[in-house]
């Protein structure tokens, strides 16, 4: 176990507050639109079935983040990756070709994009991370800092692992 935690160079851990906020925020709306269904239903049955709809994918999506949103990330030498026995493996960093955080790449809040050298599955952990063919992108509940430092020791770790190739 003490090996284990020693391979963690970097965690990116979700703020309770952010985390609270954001949660909040999307369940509220669920259940103000919810309301709006029962307290003044529309004359035209699809948009009573739109707002029905749209206030219970909201509160969903609130769940389904509140979930996702629990687990901390970590980034070993090998890898970024949930943390947890069954943690899933966000990206290898062998599979990486760049790092973006700079003010003109389209990233999460308090977050990084990721570009991958090959495309991985779709996965969406709503206010954590989210990656799509060619591109990973972590943050949204994140602690700035968190994410800024491990994106740099990920740049970090791609430019050894370039030097050694050489």
């Amino acid at each position: 176990m003490a090996q284990e935690r020693d391979d963690i160079l970097a965690e990116i851990t979700p703020q309770p507050l952010r985390r609270g906020l954001a949660v909040g925020m999307l369940g509220a709306l669920g259940a103000l639109v919810l309301n709006l269904a029962a307290q003044h239903p529309p004359q035209e049955l699809g948009f009573l079935v739109f707002l029905v709809v749209f206030g219970l994918g909201a509160l969903w999506l609130a769940w389904r983040m509140w979930q996702a949103s629990a687990v901390t990330l970590e980034l070993t030498r090998e890898d970024l990756r949930e943390a947890g026995p069954e943690g899933r493996i966000l990206c290898r960093l062998d599979n990486v070709v760049r790092v973006e955080r700079g003010l003109t790449a389209f990233k999460p809040a308090n977050g990084f994009v990721v570009r991958l050298k090959s495309p991985m599955s779709r996965v969406y952990a709503p206010g954590l991370w989210v990656r799509s063919g060619r591109r990973l992108a972590v943050g949204g509940v994140t602690a700035g800092s968190q994410a800024k430092s491990t994106a740099d020791l990920m740049n970090v770790l791609l430019v050894q692992r370039a030097q050694q190739g050489d």
